[in-house]
């Protein structure tokens, strides 16, 4: 198989912790150059460390904050002019949990900006430039919700679904000028976000921490969590020309735990 994303630049969101970080460790292996964003430069430095160099990468971060798209836009804009950016994986933090009935319209309104809106802003900066190079791979991590909704996440169901839809559209749109477009769906994987997760519903149910995280787990057919770098793989691998039949998708990586497909 081609793997090789040597001479790809990759744009990785929320790349400061969790599955964005690993995604971008992953990309790196393969040669691709990669631009982290999140909102903290302390713990970007960090993870620009731990990125590979082996094939002459120079690795940079843009400190930006999905909230504010104005910003987003013209931080995004001057990256894309400076270089083609070839991969962008959409990655941000997910809404907070709890019931659909109890969310507050702003709750709504915020995730919205932060996960459809904010990609379409990045997918419009560099599009053109993927177009040129007739290569281009847009990443997006949603959530298992799309195929089963999770219960004691209405917020998130609803914005995964629009997140999902907006990918759907995206890919036949650019799919002739060699662009692929696909969704990575994590399970319950061990991240920060996970365990807010847990917390939130152990809160909820009276169970402790413990209990809680034993009943998950016991959902899971493959009895554990997900690491960081198994979802990692997942997204290098759809980064690169091995997938490039690959498109419009929705890929759970979660153990089995999706009940329908």
């Amino acid at each position: 198989m081609e793997l090789s994303l040597k001479g790809k630049n990759a744009l990785v969101g929320g790349s400061s912790k969790g599955i964005g970080k690993a995604a971008a460790i992953e990309l790196s292996k393969l040669g691709a150059e990669v631009t982290l964003v999140a909102r903290s430069a302390e713990l970007l430095t960090h993870v620009l460390d731990s990125l590979d160099r082996s094939q002459g990468q120079r690795h940079s971060f843009i400190v930006a904050d999905f909230t504010q798209l104005y910003e987003l836009e013209k931080k995004i804009e001057a990256l894309a002019l400076q270089k083609t950016i070839h991969i962008v994986v959409n990655n941000t933090g997910g809404p907070a949990a709890g019931p659909l009935t109890t969310a507050a319209p702003e709750a709504f309104l915020r995730a919205f900006r932060m996960h459809v809106l904010a990609s379409h802003i990045i997918m419009q900066q560099v599009l053109e430039g993927m177009k040129r190079a007739g290569y281009g791979r847009f990443i997006n991590i949603i959530s298992t919700s799309v195929k089963s909704p999770i219960p004691g996440l209405g917020v998130s169901n609803t914005i995964r679904g629009a997140m999902a839809n907006w990918a759907k559209t995206l890919a036949s749109e650019v799919a002739p000028y060699g662009i692929t477009v696909n969704n990575v769906l994590p399970g319950a994987t061990r991240t920060q976000r996970l365990k807010e997760v847990i917390a939130s519903k152990a809160a909820h149910t009276g169970r402790s921490i413990e209990e809680e995280t034993q009943a998950w787990q016991a959902t899971i057919p493959a009895g554990r969590f997900g690491e960081p770098h198994e979802l990692g793989s997942v997204i290098a691998f759809l980064a690169s020309p091995a997938a490039a039949y690959v498109n419009g998708t929705n890929i759970p990586v979660d153990g089995g735990r999706t009940p329908c497909l």
